[in-house]
């Protein structure tokens, strides 16, 4: 089976699409330089010209507003934003204007938005933000999170020939993994969730970099005898509230993991859904494994003990059964 990484993935699927469709074009801060975009879009103006993959200034509300009027003129834009920090400046016309237009006028932007997190590297406050649920919370935005490389690659193919805006947000710390890539072009659906991993005691639903930790979290669970089931969201708006809550009426106890803020969060919609439609079959309180509500540290150290990983979901998990386990142990 043919491997790619998490980044040649998307730099995969960016180039099919280039190369089927004349309407596709690329735009955006640093897509000529391997230290915005990595193995993302490498090589992508050499291979077809830039006046299709631009490197543009910096100027995210201006080219952000052109990238809407451009899918409104008929082309298949994607805007990439390296920084999702940054990409604020362009909030009027990403939730003002491609968000609404369908409702006002009848008529979708078929637009890509591709936001990239850049957490850690002691890089702080304004480098490191994932303002996925802000976006979650707009209707007619739909936003997609892959954790694969497989679903790198058939998200993004799905998002550009949506009709409606959508919002492609990929976590840097993934972009080194690897994992099987069909060479053909191929969608995975917006809105379907994946079961990673089957299990019967503790569902763990997460997303991005969140689900790959909640991955081997199941790993080091199994170990103790907890078997855990694994649900990979990939989408938020929509999201599969139908996989989820089978699984948590299945198994009666329940962690979100996500790798935003605690308050108003992914993990608190996907929590009181899950109270409210399941609660009869609930075991114990729905656990949350989330960033405190506190801006990035700059500090390493303080890093370690601000992002969650699978240790964090494994303490969740035993919590959720009743287990604490001491850590001298």
């Amino acid at each position: 089976m043919r491997s790619l990484s998490y980044a040649q993935a998307i730099r995969e699927a960016h180039a099919q699409a280039l190369a089927s469709d004349p309407r596709v074009f690329v735009i955006g801060q640093g897509l000529w330089s391997p230290w915005y975009a990595g193995a993302s879009l490498e090589d992508l103006d050499k291979e077809f010209g830039r006046e299709r993959v631009i490197d543009s200034p910096v100027s995210e509300n201006a080219v952000t507003g052109l990238a809407v009027g451009a899918a409104l003129a008929g082309m298949r834009p994607i805007v990439f934003h390296p920084r999702m920090d940054f990409m604020l400046l362009a909030m009027d016309p990403i939730v003002n204007q491609a968000a609404n237009w369908s409702y006002l006028f009848g008529r979708g932007v078929p637009l890509v938005i591709r936001a990239a997190i850049n957490r850690g590297g002691e890089q702080g406050a304004q480098h490191s933000q994932a303002l996925h649920a802000m976006f979650m919370h707009v209707p007619g935005l739909k936003v997609v999170m892959p954790a694969t490389a497989f679903d790198a690659k058939g998200l993004m193919l799905a998002a550009l020939d949506d009709p409606n805006p959508v919002m492609y947000i990929d976590d840097r710390w993934l972009y080194a993994s690897a994992g099987h890539v069909p060479e053909s072009a191929y969608h995975v659906p917006i809105g379907a969730g994946a079961i990673r991993r089957a299990g019967t005691d503790v569902t763990i639903i997460a997303i991005s970099w969140m689900a790959a930790q909640a991955a081997l979290a199941a790993e080091h669970l199994e170990a103790e005898g907890i078997r855990a089931e694994v649900i990979d969201l990939r989408s938020l708006k929509p999201w599969d509230a139908e996989l989820a809550l089978a699984s948590a009426r299945k198994t009666g106890r329940v962690v979100v993991a996500d790798g935003g803020w605690r308050t108003a969060g992914v993990a608190a919609e996907i929590a009181a859904t899950i109270a409210a439609e399941a609660f009869d079959r609930l075991r114990a309180p729905v656990e949350r494994v989330t960033l405190p509500d506190a801006p990035a540290p700059v500090s390493r150290a303080e890093e370690l003990a601000y992002y969650p990983d699978a240790a964090a979901i494994c303490a969740a998990a035993r919590k959720a059964m009743g287990r604490r386990r001491q850590e001298a142990a």
